[in-house]
């Protein structure tokens, strides 16, 4: 019987090498002596073994430690030297080393007639909702109606005519995905004849075409909490397309995502629980003082004091007057900006007390902000003349 190879001297690493370097040592023989780049060497495929077979035992600290001590003679007793240190399969390993999905066990080949078809999942779904401020404000119960894919009852999901056969696909037996070879990579992708089905039908479903689904008008009942915002996601689980009754068993529906758009108001503006309202007020008003009703978003009306010398552009706060708060009680508040409004279309007694005002000495008296602007003026054009 040949002498055994050192496992340290088959990967090329001293004895005191560590795991990391193991691994990466590992990597680059396996990639250089895998079959699948070397067919037809049988020398390749045995180092492959030889390669795989030290490599279980050193990444393995309990077996390295007994390799360390007694060298191969520590497996001796499990028949058939490394082999019998518990690997048996070097897919295992790659699958350790490279990852299982999509990995290089994959690539090389590794486990490929163990390859099962995995269940589907149904598609997600997307509903556009419009909602009032009044309704964001309130919350509301509401009833939409979307079109949801449900199995086709004509075929009762296996898109197939009645009589027809659902016949296993013979391009990639079943698996519903083939394996391309370029150069060294071996690249897969959905079968082409089964779309990744693994199975077709010849005699397609007439009410579904084949697809085994057909489009359903199905009403749902929604929750919009009050508070919501302009943006929000409501998420049903569960609600969304049903997963083909083709692709196997374990699947499951999709979501329906609602996504909630707030209309502009005529009267509120919204900033977060916040509401900005514009109170437009008589000049006289502003000028004495009074009050004014404005109407909240609760439908309830607000009585409003507006002080005397009120300019245009105060703005008051109106505590908890504003929007609801998602999952709180607590509400926003309104802040309610005034504008002074100057009033048009004068009979002659109207015109008459203003002109009175105004000889009074109203405009530059009752006027500071209008003074401090003649002040600033005056200044300015003394400044030029100098």
């Amino acid at each position: 019987m040949a002498t055994k190879r050192d496992y340290y001297e088959i990967l090329g690493c001293v004895k005191t090498a560590d795991g990391k370097t193991l691994k990466s040592a590992y990597r680059k023989l396996a990639m250089k002596y895998h079959p699948d780049r070397n067919p037809d060497d049988p020398e390749a495929e045995a180092r492959f073994k030889e390669i795989n077979e030290a490599y279980s035992v050193l990444s393995d600290e309990q077996k390295r430690a007994a390799y360390d001590r007694m060298g191969h003679s520590a497996f001796s007793q499990s028949g058939g030297g490394g082999g019998g240190a518990g690997f048996h399969d070097f897919s295992d390993i790659f699958s350790q080393i490279f990852g299982n999905q999509g990995g290089f066990a994959d690539m090389f080949g590794g486990g490929g007639g163990r390859q099962q078809r995995r269940s589907v999942r149904g598609s997600d779904l997307r509903y556009e909702l419009e909602i009032t401020l009044e309704e964001a404000f309130s919350g509301k119960d509401l009833e939409i109606k979307i079109p949801i894919s449900e199995d086709c009852h004509a075929c009762s999901g296996t898109g197939a005519a009645q009589g027809a056969r659902v016949e296993t696909c013979s391009t990639c037996g079943g698996v519903g995905r083939v394996r391309t070879q370029q150069g060294f990579f071996t690249m897969e992708r959905p079968c082409p004849r089964c779309g990744g089905q693994g199975e077709y039908v010849s005699d397609p479903c007439r009410t579904c075409d084949g697809t085994g689904q057909v489009r359903v008008e199905t009403a749902l009942e929604v929750n919009i909490p009050a508070g919501v915002e302009d943006g929000t996601r409501i998420r049903l689980a569960g609600q969304g397309d049903a997963p083909p009754k083709a692709a196997g068993p374990g699947g499951q529906r999709g979501d329906l995502y609602i996504f909630v758009s707030v209309k502009p108001h005529d009267l509120f503006e919204r900033d977060g629980a916040n509401l900005f309202c514009e109170a437009h007020v008589p000049m006289t008003c502003a000028a004495l003082g009074g009050e004014i009703e404005i109407p909240s978003i609760d439908g309830g009306r607000t009585k409003v004091k507006i002080p005397a010398g009120s300019q245009t552009g105060r703005r008051m706060r109106l505590r908890g007057k504003g929007m609801s708060q998602l999952r709180s009680h607590a509400r926003g508040d309104m802040y309610v900006e005034l504008t002074v409004e100057t009033p048009t279309h004068l009979n002659a007694r109207q015109r008459q007390l203003l002109e009175e005002f105004r000889k009074a000495g109203g405009e530059t008296d009752c006027s500071p902000q209008h003074r401090s602007f003649l002040d600033k003026a005056k200044a300015f054009w003394d400044n030029l003349v100098d």
